[in-house]
Parts: structure tokens; sequence; C-alpha cells
């Protein structure tokens, strides 16, 4: 999910100073034209083990099965924790200065599936933790989160935690910076699948009270949405356009009974 290939920077290897040059042109390159928010990751990339599940109405989504996706192909390349630590701490060092010359904060999105080790290698970008520590290595406004709900809803959370108090803390903190609209069912070190907005486990209304009340200011996006009748349910899992009109219309509602503005 990087924008720019970020491969040696991942690596550690010769060739990361270049990617790094990549980068801060397309960092910059966004300032010019007003784009404020890159989301970004550095890991390798998920996928679902299924697209099949069946819902309301006929409607098909998409699913994770952890333990379905340890037979899965390993990954093309296998890091350590700390080597992720070391490569995502060398990036953010350099980057977020360029970041904040060009007005562009960066979003760092959850691993997909938020767990590790996944396909044979590390993850780190898995719990509220992680993003504590990555927060620390640049204390800046342009150095946050882009809050995907449904990897914080599928993530396993510490005693007294909730993605509800997490939601308020980063918002808080000024680190949210996108927030990806969505909710699973389950969770990632087990099985989840994607729900329509209004059916999932979460409390939607009280999670946009938590961006509004925390102080987010910035863009939301509905995501992943089951695939409805007489939609292609398999061409593009999760991205089928029935289910997001429905999930734009029951945002924009609640919103407006919220009286949370938005634009």
């Amino acid at each position: 999910m990087t924008p720019v290939p970020a491969d040696n920077i991942r690596r550690g290897s010769p060739g990361r100073d270049q990617e790094l040059r990549n980068w801060i042109a397309f960092v910059e390159a966004m300032g010019k034209v007003g784009i404020p928010v890159l989301c970004y990751n550095l890991g390798q990339g998920g996928r679902r083990t299924s697209n099949k599940v069946v819902l309301r109405g006929g409607a098909v989504t998409t699913e994770h099965d952890y333990e379905a996706s340890k037979k899965l192909p390993p990954a093309k390349e296998i890091y350590t924790e700390d080597q992720l630590w070391e490569a995502l701490t060398w990036l953010i060092e350099r980057i977020i200065p360029v970041c904040e010359k060009a007005n562009v904060k960066m979003g760092y999105h959850p691993n997909d599936p938020a767990v590790s080790p996944y396909l044979g290698s590390a993850q780190i970008m898995i719990n509220p933790a992680a993003y504590r520590r990555l927060f620390s290595i640049a204390d800046s406004p342009y150095n946050g989160v882009s809050f995907c709900q449904g990897n914080f809803r599928s993530m396993k959370y510490a005693p007294g935690e909730s993605i509800y108090s997490v939601a308020t803390e980063f918002a808080e903190r000024r680190k949210i910076q996108f927030v990806h609209f969505r909710d699973v069912e389950g969770t990632a070190d087990t099985r989840y699948h994607e729900t329509f907005h209004d059916s999932g486990p979460t409390d939607m209304a009280r999670m946009l009270q938590c961006y509004a009340r925390g102080g987010f200011v910035g863009p939301l996006r509905t995501d992943h949405a089951p695939a409805m009748e007489g939609e292609d349910s398999q061409r593009r899992p999760g991205y089928a356009m029935l289910g997001h009109i429905f999930a734009l219309g029951y945002t924009i509602g609640m919103m407006q009974a919220l009286n949370i503005a938005y634009e």
C-alpha cells in the first residue's frame, strides 16, 4: 500500500536513498497541488481468504480466516519486527520534515489483517501500542494514522482499551489524518468478515462522536461494502458500487442527526 516503491527502504539495502528521494518528490508534488494526506503502509499487503460470505438480501462480502491464511503461499520476503521498525524509523525521521514543509500529513494504515506473523513474515502495525511507538519517532502533527475502523475493530486490545477509547485518544492527540469508515465481525487472529455499515458490532454513531468530539478534521471515506444483488462480487471484492451508495447515505444521515458538520 505504498504510493512509491519502498522495497529497499524495508530491506535497509542499497537503493533506499533513491527510494527516499522518490518519496520526497512525491510528497512535494502532493503539497504543490494541495493533496493534504498521504495514506501509506510499509507492509507487504494482505488478502482475503474468501469473497463469498452471504449476508442479508443475498449480498456477498469478504472474509479473512487466519488459519486458512497459513496455507497460502508465503510472503515474497520474510522480515523480523526489528527490521520493520528500523526501516520505518529511518523513513519517518527523514520524510516528516519534508511533510512539514509541504503541508502533507502522513497516515499509516494498519496491516490488513492486523495480525503477526502473516504469510510467514512479521507485521508491526497491528495494535494501538504500535501506533504510540510510531508517534514517538517524530513528535509532529504530520506523523499520524489512517484510522481504518475495520482493522482497529479486529485488533487485540490491552485491558481497559477499546476501539472507542483509542479513537478518542488519537483524535485528541491530533494523530488521526484519515478515517476509513467501515466495520467487521470477528477478530484478525481468528476470523472476520466485512459487514454492512449498519449491521456490524461497532456503534458507528458513537465512532463519529469520538472523532468529532476529539477534534478530528479531515477526510472520512466509507470503505469496504458488500456487493449487492446484480453486482459482480468477484471482480473487485469490497468495492462494488451499490453497497457504497448505501454506506454514504447511512453515514451522512447519522452525521446530520448528530449535528456533525461535513463538506
